[in-house]
């Protein structure tokens, strides 16, 4: 039986996708809910995974392709899975000896002991948080592999192991808060697989990020539930949805003695439950912020709206030319962020700050991206975005919209910008007030972009509007300038060759 595999449905303000990154290949076996092939919009990566167990068999759009929403992309035999397990059982006979005879020297070897310490912090960074430990005390672990995430306000520091070994004591477990270059566990290198678990096999050692799929592991947070808790029923021991709920379900035995609070709390009442949950240092962070913008500022937020039907135009026209010289596809933020930043010049008040009581106008233009990761919403910079091409742009957001799906932000990509574009169309989000990005003085929103009626030369047109939403400081400022910037915005967007012509 053969399965398709689909592009997921496009939010309505998106026409189309760009195929970012296939983890497989024709051939590959799969399990259900592992992760095909990322498609990358405008803003949001969509991880596209397997609706079953199967082999596939083909792959009819490569990375780089432009794709539209529910286009076949692949396709998927789940009968073929099962008649290749017989020669995977014989294929890992040979490979189970060889690891066997890799691991004897280990096992020889003297046993050193090394610290599991905390990377250096950022200097704006006091503390962090032990966020989740990938191991446990025993566990079998390879050289470079991830071994605990350490969380600070910004971003997750990874924390591999420097040697293959065994993990011997963990000192501060999930939760605790920890100082940069602390000792938070040990690794016994050159220990012995057999040392630590006698019966372990291959797939035992498979990581918790192995065994479930991305979506998988954000319902397992979602239940309070851990890899460990979990029994998996796929191959090699892979955890699915169905197994994540049963582990939910399944009734919890009485503790033998008062337990100490855990981090998940859930108080029954009946049939209905409740659970808590402690905040995220980034979630405590953007709580924070948006209070000290809501608080400390004079904000108003004016409105506008855009014919977007110029732009459409222009990207049907040109995007597979575009694609096809720069090797990236058109979508709508360069013509955002373009737009902005010659609004920005005319208007400097709109790309200044306040200093206490004085006033700091820049004379460059690093344009804030707002993300959605599944960690909360992120505003990594693109520097001097007034430097760059349209296609630098592109690849600019891009990168950045991959490295924050994959919590790989760095410290330097999250600080500074001194304006900020936020985009929540591709949620499909009509009009919305956007709250400052502190010490910036304003914020654009772009919305959903949606068929209307509109009274063009007497006549009634259905053209494609979107609403424009501008918060800013009104201590630094006024309301001509906050109109102004936002009309010109329009203007530009309604007109692209202006863009060019700089007019």
């Amino acid at each position: 039986m053969t399965t398709e595999i689909k592009v997921p449905v496009l939010p309505e303000s998106v026409a189309d996708a760009t195929i970012a990154t296939w983890h497989v290949q024709v051939g590959d076996k799969v399990s259900r809910d592992q992760v095909l092939v990322d498609i990358e919009t405008d803003k949001v990566v969509l991880e596209v995974p397997a609706t079953s167990d199967g082999v596939i068999t083909d792959i009819s759009q490569a990375e780089g392709a432009t794709v539209l929403g529910e286009q076949v992309i692949a396709i998927l035999s789940e009968g073929e899975a099962e008649a290749a397990a017989p020669a995977e059982t014989k294929a890992a006979a040979p490979a189970e000896t060889k690891a066997a005879e890799a691991s004897a020297p280990a096992a020889s070897g003297d046993v050193k002991v090394i610290d599991i310490v905390v990377p250096v912090l950022p200097e704006s960074v006091a503390d962090a948080t032990v966020a989740a430990w990938h191991v446990a005390e025993g566990d079998t672990v390879t050289v470079d592999q991830n071994l605990v995430d350490i969380e600070t306000d910004k971003v997750v520091l990874e924390v591999v192991a420097q040697a293959s070994g065994v993990v011997g004591k963990i000192i501060h477990v999930e939760g605790d808060t920890v100082l940069g270059d602390q000792k938070i566990g040990e690794l016994n290198a050159g220990a012995s697989v057999a040392a630590a678990t006698p019966a372990a096999s291959a797939e035992e050692a498979i990581s918790s990020d192995e065994l479930a799929s991305p979506s998988v592991r954000r319902l397992m947070t979602e239940k309070g539930l851990k890899a460990s808790d979990v029994v998996g029923t796929g191959k090699g021991g892979r955890i699915s949805k169905e197994d994540v709920e049963a582990a939910a379900n399944k009734p919890k035995a009485a503790p033998a003695k008062a337990a100490a609070p855990v981090a998940t709390d859930t108080a029954s009442l009946g049939e209905r439950t409740q659970k808590r949950v402690p905040m995220t240092r980034l979630r405590k962070t953007i709580a924070t912020r948006l209070l000290e913008a809501k608080n400390s500022t004079a904000m108003l937020t004016t409105f506008n709206e855009v014919n977007m039907k110029p732009i459409m135009d222009l990207r049907a026209q040109y995007k597979d030319v575009f694609e096809k010289t720069h090797d990236t596809r058109l979508g709508f933020m360069s013509f955002y962020v373009k737009a902005v930043t010659e609004a920005l010049k005319r208007y400097p008040a709109v790309n200044a700050s306040i200093d206490g009581d004085d006033i700091v106008y820049h004379n460059f233009f690093d344009i804030s991206i707002a993300v959605s990761t599944p960690r909360g919403l992120v505003t990594p910079v693109l520097r001097d975005a007034d430097q760059l091409s349209m296609a630098g742009i592109e690849n600019g957001i891009r990168s950045l919209a991959i490295k924050g799906r994959d919590g790989k932000l760095t410290m330097d990509e999250m600080q500074g910008g001194n304006f900020t574009i936020t985009n929540g169309g591709v949620f499909g989000s009509l009009i919305s007030t956007p709250i400052l990005n502190l010490p910036q003085a304003a914020i654009l929103g772009m919305h959903k972009i949606q068929d209307r009626p509109m009274a063009v030369d007497g006549k009634v047109e259905i053209l494609p509007m979107m609403y424009l939403a501008l918060s800013y400081d009104h201590r630094l400022i006024d309301g001509k300038e906050s109109v102004g910037f936002l009309v010109t915005i329009k203007e530009l967007l309604e007109d692209p060759t202006r863009l060019l012509l700089n007019i």
